[in-house]
């Protein structure tokens, strides 16, 4: 029930909307429940009593129209009661919709690397769509439509009574076997609906890492299998829908069935008592019209029982989320960073993955501004968690990080990041034009600024060379551009946010040799008065660095400059022989034609 109040709550939020929901839903009630009375008035004002039996009797026209008016007032009230709150109930319920997307939203924007590295993307985004609808029907009609049921469980039998006791008596008959049945349908509904919802993320997970994989999966003929999985998962769906929706219609059928049998008796005995003498036909009439409209909140309790067990397993599964603290949290007094001169410091930084061995140990790390430092090891030594702890994607666990002696955690996060720039290795470019992409995060850039940043990055003249210069339409993920101009794009659109920290993440790994000297070219510029952290496997970032680092299981196993650590004879040195060393050999190959033609080697 926590959950079913909390969204209640977040429905108490639009007080005046809530208000007029429940106060045209109390009208249209009120109006319903005054004609069935009308009417068996009105029939008791025809048919009058002739000794012992009932017969068409004199009336005066006058009373007869003074009633029809009054059915046709009441009627109307009822159909603009209706419609005010069908209106607010839609109104309301896509307000409560809105703000759950949003929070959401925000609270995925901000939760860090830890929390995606363990949830599906498939799964969010099932409960950013269908959890989110579940709980805008609650609010449609669970929070407003039950009080209609409820109203009207209570008011009509206490009418019923009221108009004749006997027939009353009968019509409560199956009423304790309707509140059982009820009651453990919407145990088990709740059950049924939380594991559905759970199927449904499982399910968009595999097609989203399908789509998102088409080309591995082109690439490698695998079509059938990725086929043969989804229809496994959605057969899956479609038989836990399926008995979802089994026990709610079969839950409605003997909620119908009951009320049949119910008519049928009360049809009986209140012709027996209407023959008896003891019953008025206007108030036989007036009995089966109040049982009339017991019919909808008898045959709705059971699509309001549904909505209550969807509400709870799906509000369940979207609080989660909201309630899931972030590993990476500002401090309280976080203060936003100032344009830093770049020395960074790690002071004995220590750091392990949930359920992992310890990513980094005892890592000491002083980078002064200006300075280049290139990082290598093995896969799985640390290069990319120590840049990842840089601007607080993850937050140490022992130690601590500076910038200019102050602890990165004293700021916030959006100035530190925009202090620290970062060329990451995969590339991610969004639907957009490439002037959009670039100018990504600086919404206050210009085209001038734009150009220049892809100059500097080698891309102004490969983008001008294209039908839509700056304007051109990027495809899904950079689709219509080269690995080597994602790259570069990439790294033009670090370049324009200008930061004092430069972080580059292997990023001229996926490019030609003179697409690499080009882009050597430019960020030897760029990284002039900026301190800069290269996860490297390139051989002209290694041996130009102003310290080298080498990693092994988390911990700096050597440091010094390319000249040093060739002549320790070390790990580095394995390195440069069996990866860097060709490379070397390589360049020197690509120089030649340039010797040739009377210029000299870049």
């Amino acid at each position: 029930m926590d959950v079913l109040w909390r969204i209640i709550r977040m429905a108490a939020y639009y007080p005046s909307r809530l208000g007029l929901a429940y106060f045209t839903a109390i009208a249209a009630i009120g109006f319903s429940l005054a004609l069935p009375w009308l009417f068996g008035d009105a029939i008791d004002l025809m048919v009058g009593r002739d000794g012992d039996r009932f017969a068409v009797r004199e009336f005066v026209l006058s009373e007869l129209l003074l009633f029809g008016v009054g059915i046709l007032m009441v009627s109307l009230g009822r159909g603009f009661c209706d419609f005010g709150r069908t209106y607010t109930t839609e109104s309301l319920s896509q307000k409560v919709s809105f703000d759950c997307r949003n929070l959401l939203y925000d609270k995925l924007q901000n939760v860090s690397f830890a929390f995606h590295d363990r949830e599906h993307t498939g799964d969010l985004m099932s409960r950013a769509t269908a959890d989110v609808e579940a709980m805008r029907r609650f609010v449609n009609l669970g929070m407003i439509r039950s009080l209609d049921v409820v109203v009207r469980i209570v008011a009509i039998p206490l009418i019923l009574f009221f108009v004749n006791w006997q027939l009353a008596l009968v019509s409560m008959i199956f009423v304790p076997a309707l509140v059982l049945r009820s009651s453990l349908v919407m145990r088990a509904l709740r059950r049924k609906w939380l594991h559905v919802q759970e199927v449904m993320g499982e399910s968009v997970t595999v097609l989203q890492e399908n789509l998102a994989g088409m080309h591995v999966v082109k690439a490698f003929a695998s079509e059938d299998y990725e086929r043969a999985k989804y229809n496994r998962k959605a057969e899956e769906l479609r038989v836990e829908y399926y008995d979802a929706e089994r026990m709610q219609g079969t839950n409605s059928a003997w909620m119908t069935l009951y009320f049949t049998f119910a008519l049928g008796l009360i049809l009986w005995v209140g012709g027996w008592l209407v023959v008896e003498n003891r019953l008025a036909p206007g108030e036989l009439a007036m009995f089966f019209l109040y049982l009339n409209q017991l019919t909808f909140p008898i045959r709705a309790s059971a699509q309001i029982i549904n909505t209550f067990s969807r509400a709870i397993s799906s509000g369940q599964r979207l609080f989660d989320i909201l309630d899931t603290r972030s590993p990476v949290e500002e401090r309280p007094n976080a203060v936003p960073m100032d344009r830093p001169a770049g020395h960074v410091r790690f002071e004995e930084v220590g750091f392990g993955y949930a359920d992992r061995s310890p990513a980094l140990k005892h890592v000491e790390l002083d980078a002064k501004p200006g300075q280049v430092t290139a990082i290598l090891g093995a896969p799985g030594s640390g290069k990319t968690t120590i840049v990842n702890l840089l601007p607080r994607f993850y937050d140490v666990t022992d130690g601590k990080i500076t910038i200019d002696g102050d602890d990165i955690r004293d700021y916030t996060l959006q100035s530190l990041r925009h202090n620290v720039g970062i060329v990451h290795q995969d590339v991610y470019l969004f639907s957009a034009s490439i002037r959009d992409n670039i100018a990504y995060g600086v919404s206050s850039a210009t085209a001038e600024d734009v150009e220049r940043a892809a100059k500097v990055a080698q891309l102004h003249d490969q983008i001008m060379a294209l039908p839509g210069g700056y304007g051109t339409w990027v495809g899904e993920r950079g689709a219509t551009l080269s690995g080597g101009q994602r790259q570069r794009l990439s790294i033009a659109r670090t370049i324009l946010i200008d930061p004092p920290v430069l972080i580059l993440d292997d990023s001229t790994s996926s490019v030609d040799v003179e697409t690499e000297r080009q882009i050597h070219r430019a960020m030897v510029e760029v990284m002039k008065g900026r301190t800069t952290f290269v996860i490297a496997h390139r051989l002209s970032t290694v041996r130009d660095a102003d310290q080298i680092l080498v990693l092994d299981k988390g911990v700096i196993a050597e440091r010094g400059t390319h000249s040093e650590l060739i002549n320790q004879g070390g790990m580095y040195q394995s390195i440069y022989e069996l990866q860097l060393r060709p490379q070397e050999e390589i360049l020197l190959e690509a120089a030649l034609p340039a010797m040739v033609d009377g210029g000299a080697p870049a």
